[in-house]
């Protein structure tokens, strides 16, 4: 059994803000994206590595509200910079628009957006909706921009996850509630652990390259990602945890410091294919309401079997679209 590198940890944690994690760092001349880029965390994100001096695209399924975020975030920053294109991450013909509409390299990719604990629902493919968003749009889209990463030499790429990976593997023999009930908080936890397995198999083919891959669990931030979680679903995951004590919010300020730090900080520039929470690299196995990473998030070979898996289930759907096939 291979003995894991040594845990990183840095100066930050729980309560610094996105601000800080890059003050004192210049990103003129890096090019980023940030999806979700018009709300919730993703907002600070976007203005922390635009006050730096990076250029940001603004990755949004409403550009109206992409203008307002862009502009907000030039006044405060004085980076004019700031530029906005739709995306909708459970329309692959949306993913493959953007992905086309890219020229010239990419330094940063942060796949921040996503949905939360939604009714039953899927796409046209017949792909359950949080793992079609959460994970496969993304996943189309960073491989569809490898190119453009690899081309930056020093490229970084960040995936948003989440403590509830915890709920759930990816159940490879069931991933779209074909044969199981539909339950939304095990839907979101299976995306979430794919959003992590995603990192640790990028990371390993995009070594070369120079492309580091890493997630991370943003913290607690009540945000419009929430909007399908209830006043008394709430209530209820306090009691399951053990009270308020174990689900203390962030600000959004703070919830995006640990995806600024991996998309920015030279304090992690040799960090790779890892799970980082409140600043700093999570403790393996040592699970509790919203720390620690589950073994199962970074095994290796499942990690190999989504990457197949996913790359099959986008050229199935390609397929079709061009035999004009009905979804399965």
């Amino acid at each position: 059994m291979t003995t894991p590198p040594p845990r990183i940890t840095t100066p930050f944690g729980a309560e610094s803000t996105a601000a800080e994690v890059v003050a004192g760092l210049d990103l003129t001349g890096r090019r980023a994206i940030v999806t979700g880029g018009a709300s919730g965390i993703g907002v600070e994100t976007a203005r922390a590595l635009a006050d730096a001096g990076a250029q940001v695209t603004l990755a949004v399924r409403d550009p109206a509200a992409g203008t307002r975020t862009s502009q907000d975030i030039a006044a405060t920053t004085g980076n004019k910079d700031v530029f906005v294109e739709r995306l909708d991450l459970a329309d692959q013909d949306s993913v493959a628009a953007f992905v086309a509409a890219w020229d010239g390299p990419l330094h940063i990719l942060v796949n921040n957006a996503g949905v939360m604990a939604s009714p039953e629902a899927y796409t046209p493919q017949g792909w359950e909706l949080q793992f079609a968003t959460n994970h496969l749009g993304h996943f189309a889209l960073a491989t569809g921009l490898y190119p453009a990463l690899a081309q930056a030499g020093d490229a970084r790429v960040v995936a948003v996850s989440s403590s509830a990976h915890h709920r759930s593997p990816v159940v490879f023999e069931d991933i779209h509630y074909r044969d199981r009930p539909y339950e939304p908080w095990s839907a979101y936890g299976q995306s979430k652990t794919a959003n992590i397995l995603f990192a640790v198999e990028a990371a390993k083919r995009w070594a070369a390259d120079g492309i580091t891959v890493n997630a991370l669990m943003p913290g607690g931030i009540q945000t419009n990602l929430q909007r399908y979680v209830s006043d008394e679903e709430l209530a209820r995951l306090r009691a399951q945890v053990g009270g308020d004590a174990q689900l203390k919010w962030k600000t959004t300020e703070q919830g995006a410091a640990t995806s600024v730090l991996l998309a920015a900080s030279p304090l992690v520039k040799d960090a790779t294919g890892r799970y980082f929470e409140d600043c700093n690299e999570a403790v393996r196995g040592e699970l509790s309401a919203r720390h620690g990473v589950a073994e199962y998030a970074l095994d290796p070979e499942a990690a190999t079997r989504l990457w197949q898996v996913s790359e099959e289930m986008l050229a199935d759907a390609a397929q079709r679209v061009s035999h004009r096939e009905p979804p399965r």
